[in-house]
Order: C-alpha cells, then sequence, then structure tokens
C-alpha cells in the first residue's frame, strides 16, 4: 500500500507542475493580448497624426509655389541697375576730382 501511496504522489506531483505550466502560459498570452491591444492603438495613434502630417505637407506645398511664384513675378519687374551704375561711374570719372 506504501508504495501504491509514493506512487500516487508522484504522479500528483508532476500533475500539479503540468497545472501550473498551463496557468503561467494563460497568464503569458494574456500579456501578450494585452500588448498587442495596445500596439494596435499606438498605431492608429500614429496614422492620425500621420494624416494631419501629410495635409499640412500639401498646405506647405501650395504655399511654397504661391511664394515662388510671386517672387519669379516680382524678379521680373525689377529693372536692372547695371546700366545705371555704369553712367555714375563715367560720371564721377570725369567730373569729379580724384
Amino acid at each position: 500500500m506504501k508504495l501504491w501511496k509514493v506512487i500516487l504522489g508522484i504522479f500528483t506531483f508532476i500533475g500539479g507542475i503540468f497545472a501550473l505550466g498551463a496557468v503561467a502560459k494563460k497568464q503569458d498570452e494574456q500579456e501578450f493580448d494585452n500588448q498587442i491591444k495596445d500596439n494596435e492603438e499606438q498605431i492608429k495613434k500614429v496614422k492620425e497624426v500621420a494624416k494631419k502630417v501629410e495635409a499640412a505637407k500639401e498646405k506647405t506645398k501650395k504655399e511654397l509655389t504661391t511664394s515662388k511664384k510671386k517672387t519669379s513675378t516680382t524678379k521680373k519687374q525689377v529693372k536692372s541697375t547695371s546700366s545705371a551704375k555704369k553712367t555714375v561711374k563715367n560720371f564721377e570719372d570725369k567730373y569729379r576730382k580724384k
């Protein structure tokens, strides 16, 4: 009878170890599932921020093109001063004392 009790005790001990292992696996799976949910929420937040940034990027591109157009038109309207500089230099050379 003692032998049966020892064998039964060994089997219950081994069964208990397996049961604890199964509980630990469930806890690990739950933690993993929680981490996945957190990551999905963070991904959603990042996507929202990315959409806002893209919209701002398009807006700045439009502003940049309009400013380029304005600068190019103003550059076209500005007259060259090189001929005026030459005439001033010629005048100074002729009539001013050195």
